[in-house]
């Protein structure tokens, strides 16, 4: 997920420089909604591991 957020920012900012501001625009949002995605992800998946973790060692 983070690499198309990140495919998403690179055709934001070469459709910015050619002077295309929607698609710019567009695909930004876009690149902005996967990242805050995949940092949701990130998190959820590290607490639960954790709290998997913490289940295993008894801690």
């Amino acid at each position: 997920m983070l690499r198309w957020a990140a495919i998403f920012f690179i055709i934001a900012l070469i459709a910015g420089a050619m002077g295309f501001g929607g698609i710019a625009g567009a695909a930004g949002g876009i690149a902005k909604i996967l990242f805050w995605l995949f940092v949701i992800g990130f998190l959820v998946t590290l607490v639960l591991g954790i709290a998997a973790g913490r289940k295993i060692t008894g801690r």
